[in-house]
């Protein structure tokens, strides 16, 4: 157990997708030390999660300064939440839209669970910095990806822990364009070729063809939502 909270390290939520990647770029440039936790829960992508070492490997590749504050990556089964969901994330049935206006890859309370464990994991490392990729500006509308789900769980976590952990979303308010252009600002067009090429995000785990935004099906929301984005971007990369 380690009862001092070091303020110079970070956890970031890293499955091996364009925002996680990005948010895992955006913490090297800010801490000291930054280790990694990822989640395997019976998602049908979980193909994302062999993503991670090309990215590393990557990562450490282009910033020999980022390569040498890279820490422990962890993951963690769980999967006693697929167990318990009925979505299409976890199980085979086509994506769709529910009665309720969310789509059916909703998995209710993954983004509690996962910071819960991370701030649990953090608790044991000697780490004050949790870093997510939740975002309510472009996103499928899933309520535990809003701003103040994300501020209510760091009360309670501090509250139910006695520390002072920090919840870090950078891409809370960015849509995915902007996302894009946070990773070239970050790393250039070496972290953004890195990030289109190497990381996932497709829900079906669609790997075969490569697209100018990267590897997907190109239907499911979360190909629609990075696609737009790339296009958005793309252009004003080309203007500017």
């Amino acid at each position: 157990m380690n009862d001092q909270i070091n303020p110079d390290t970070a956890l970031v939520l890293f499955s091996g997708g364009q925002d996680s990647t990005t948010c895992l770029a955006w913490a090297l440039s800010r801490f000291a030390r930054v280790e990694m936790l990822g989640f395997t829960y019976g998602q049908r992508h979980a193909i994302e999660l062999e993503c991670r070492d090309r990215l590393l490997d990557g990562i450490k590749a282009l910033r020999p300064d980022w390569a040498a504050r890279l820490g422990d990556s962890h993951t963690l089964a769980i999967p006693t939440l697929s167990e318990i969901s009925d979505t299409a994330l976890t199980r085979d049935v086509a994506i769709e839209m529910g009665a309720d206006g969310l789509p059916n890859t909703f998995v209710p309370g993954r983004n509690l669970v996962f910071l819960t464990f991370a701030a649990a994991l953090a608790y044991r490392r000697g780490i004050r910095h949790v870093i997510g990729g939740m975002c309510e500006t472009d996103y499928s509308g899933y309520p535990d990806c809003r701003n103040d789900t994300i501020k209510a769980l760091q009360s309670a976590l501090n509250l139910g822990m006695a520390k002072n952990f920090e919840l870090h979303t950078p891409l809370m308010w960015l849509d995915k364009a902007a996302t894009w252009r946070l990773a070239d600002e970050l790393g250039g067009a070496g972290l953004v070729d890195l990030i289109r090429e190497h990381s996932h995000t497709c829900y079906l785990g669609e790997r075969g063809a490569l697209h100018d935004w990267g590897y997907g099906c190109g239907e499911c929301p979360a190909c629609t939502l990075r696609a737009k984005g790339w296009r958005e971007y793309a252009a004003q990369h080309v203007n500017h």
